[in-house]
């Protein structure tokens, strides 16, 4: 992995009223990093991804890309600067094909605005890009259907190619597999694993599977803090990270702990 830092957040806090969501949170995003951010619910996992990207201010801090200062950009800013997110829901447009849906986003990328009606007919590199990605994938045959009838993970699968349409040099994953049935996961998986080796990754996930096949380092949230950060075989065998998760578990045994190795509690 390269040594050279793209996205940084130095001292992030977040205060609502009297409540700390985030607290003094470092983090940096290393040039083509496969970086996984994990913790049990109500960690500010997604507290700190709305700072990253703009949908919050912070309350002390600052956040850098390509070691320039964005804290205080609005989010398309962000966008035009190469860092893009997908969202834990879908924010698909529903009445729109794969096709349209990409002929647009890629049209909007280039500059062309209100014209992508006639790119996409017209503008062989619309098409050309829209074609990759469709193929990337695996819409091209479903690229004519309706958003809204597409199964839910080939709709996961469209909201990261509209991610990648914008050419980013960062890409916040949010969990992009929450929600998709078994017989889908497999086919969205593999794809997240061949993600191109220049963007930069950062994944926020509850499923282990996909974090320890995933990421090459791994930061633990606990409590809007950072616990903890390593390479993936170290976390797994944190006792501070089994604490927190067994802690977190209740009297089952959560997907996370059968990752971790953590049996149920008795």
């Amino acid at each position: 992995m390269s040594t050279t830092v793209v996205l940084s957040a130095q001292g992030l806090v977040k205060r609502f009223g009297g409540i700390v969501a985030t607290s003094q949170v470092n983090l940096d995003l290393h040039q083509g990093a496969r970086h996984a951010l994990i913790g049990p619910n109500g960690a500010g996992k997604t507290t700190l991804i709305n700072l990253l990207t703009g949908v919050l201010e912070p309350s002390e801090g600052r956040i850098l890309l390509d070691d320039q200062v964005i804290t205080h950009l609005a989010p398309h800013q962000r966008v035009r600067r190469g860092m893009v997110r997908t969202f834990q829901i879908n924010q698909l447009f529903d009445s729109l094909t794969p096709l349209e849906t990409l002929a647009l986003t890629v049209s909007q990328h280039q500059g062309l605005g209100a014209r992508w009606w006639q790119a996409l007919g017209h503008n062989m590199q619309v098409t050309d890009r829209c074609q990759q990605l469709l193929e990337q994938f695996h819409l091209a045959e479903v690229m004519g259907q309706p958003t809204h009838q597409l199964a839910y993970g080939k709709r996961r699968l469209l909201e990261i190619a509209i991610a990648l349409a914008c050419e980013p040099r960062v890409l916040l994953l949010d969990e992009p597999v929450a929600g998709v049935p078994a017989g889908e996961r497999e086919e969205l998986l593999q794809t997240v694993a061949n993600l191109p080796q220049e963007v930069s990754v950062l994944l926020i996930e509850h499923d282990m599977d996909l974090v320890f096949s995933f990421a090459r380092r791994v930061t633990v949230l606990v409590n809007g803090a950072v616990l903890t950060e390593g390479d993936p075989d170290v976390i797994a065998a944190d006792p501070q990270v089994k604490a927190v998760y067994l802690g977190d578990g209740g009297p089952g045994e959560s997907d996370e702990q059968v990752a971790l190795g953590i049996g149920a509690v008795q």
